[in-house]
């Protein structure tokens, strides 16, 4: 049993819980804690180390409790910076907490690219832990989805790192981010890597965009994870030859949307293999729903991307789904991976599985407790795109809890949804000194199964 203090008037209650099973010494909310502080601790600091009040990994590590608890605001972290810091300190710790004045001013000087190591370090973890082996598909690579997506936008507010768009009603200001996490079709988590911001870089003039973000990011991340296996899955607007071609070169294999619209002499070569009885297809029900789903499969191996591209050779994949209602949806993907009757089914499933970077990334990151897309700060340089980083390093500690932790997944099972998890956490954040995240899941896994109470000696009496 472990025992933890809430202190009263002139009382000590000991809350207690069951520690009958432990957790994995490396694979748990606390390990992942440390090695966020660890990171922090290694990001320089460009201030005058003469005038330095509060470290700047007090500050990354403040803003990182923000988003782990998920507290809608600056302002209500800083309420729990003055009402209960002692779980602040003990939890995630935290030396010297700032006020939200303080957090924004030393955070908008913090380099976003130095935040990078927090990813690695929980991706290793899960890597050496055996975790990530599930999420294997055709032959073991890892299938990793990305695309771009806002996180900042204003028609008032503006920096000079924000994108600008001129309409009839004025000028607006946006930040967005080409994000990717690696995904698999049938499990519900992910693990998201670092983004690549999409703003003004520094001293220009020009505005980025989602595939030079996308360049920056898959070159940054085979640097990361040189042998690495890995099948790289986008919608139809990474259909290009220059994205292909950079995949290729770095060694990414890949799995992209195509549509008749965009990529017309794609499909003519298609079509004319059809006429000429030269293409590959065959039908199949669905393994796991034969009497209800049947799947149509269309392909062909070495044909052009485009008519300015005649050496860019991909193989293409169609694919219909069609129910017993006579409902049809079809897809089409290009693929360097060599297309046969035998991975067909599973080609297609790694490809439509790239919807997961939308649905369990940004849309829980947007709607399911993280406020992703709330303006915490823009800061005058990187405050916005760091508190977004931090923000995806929560995630990313959550959902790495959620594959490789089963007392995060007790918690969550008792709670029943993730936002009651969240809420039930904040409560006993609130109520009891904790010393350890481990304490709080197991209270809300198994209840607090006893109290203690003692005097408190330090308490005046009267």
């Amino acid at each position: 049993m472990i025992t933890r203090k809430m202190y009263n008037a002139q009382e000590i209650v000991s809350i207690v819980t069951d520690t009958s099973r432990p957790v994995r010494k490396h694979c748990n909310a606390d390990a992942f804690f440390l090695a966020m502080l660890r990171c922090f601790q290694q990001v320089p600091d460009s201030r005058d180390p003469g005038k330095i009040e509060i470290p700047m990994h007090d500050a990354l590590m403040s803003a990182f409790a923000m988003f782990s608890l998920k507290d809608p605001s600056l302002l209500a972290f800083d309420m729990r910076r003055r009402e209960e810091p002692e779980n602040l300190h003990t939890v995630y710790g935290i030396g010297t907490i700032p006020c939200d004045s303080q957090m924004r001013d030393i955070l908008d000087t913090c380099e976003p690219e130095s935040l990078r190591p927090g990813f690695r370090e929980v991706f290793r973890t899960l890597q050496r832990g055996k975790d990530l082996e599930p999420m294997t598909v055709l032959g073991g690579h890892y299938l990793l989805s990305g695309d771009g997506t806002g996180f900042y936008y204003s028609s008032k507010v503006g920096s000079e790192y924000c994108l600008k768009k001129k309409s009839g009603k004025g000028q607006t200001y946006h930040q967005q981010m080409y994000a990717a996490a690696f995904v698999h079709p049938d499990r519900r988590e992910v693990i998201p890597l670092c983004p690549e911001m999409i703003t003004r870089q520094d001293g220009s003039d020009k505005q980025d965009c989602e595939r030079n973000a996308a360049a920056r990011f898959f070159r940054e991340f085979r640097r990361e994870h040189p042998h690495l296996k890995v099948i790289v899955t986008e919608d139809g607007l990474s259909s290009n030859a220059p994205h292909v071609r950079d995949l290729k070169e770095l060694d990414l294999r890949f799995i992209l949307g195509v549509k008749p619209g965009d990529h017309q002499f794609l499909f003519d070569q298609v079509d004319a293999a059809v006429e000429a009885s030269s293409i590959s297809w065959f039908t199949m029900a669905d393994p796991k729903n034969p009497a209800k789903t049947d799947h149509a499969f269309r392909f062909i191996n070495g044909v052009a991307l485009n008519k300015s591209n005649p050496d860019l050779l991909v193989n293409v994949l169609e694919y219909w789904q069609v129910d017993r209602n006579g409902k049809e949806m079809r897809f089409a993907w290009i693929t360097d991976l060599e297309i046969t009757e035998e991975n067909a089914y599973e080609i297609m499933r790694a490809g439509r599985a790239r919807w997961r970077i939308e649905n369990e990334t940004f849309n829980t990151l947007k709607n399911q407790g993280y406020h992703l897309g709330h303006n915490y700060g823009l800061g005058k340089k990187h405050l916005s795109a760091v508190f977004t980083i931090l923000m995806m390093l929560a995630f990313l500690v959550d959902q790495a809890q959620q594959l490789g932790c089963w007392l995060f997944r007790e918690a969550w099972k008792k709670a029943e949804t993730k936002r009651s998890l969240w809420e039930q956490m904040r409560s006993l954040f609130h109520q009891f000194p904790l010393e350890s995240m481990e304490t709080m899941l197991r209270a809300i896994a198994f209840g607090i199964q006893g109290y203690v109470v003692a005097v408190d000696e330090d308490t005046p009496s009267g």
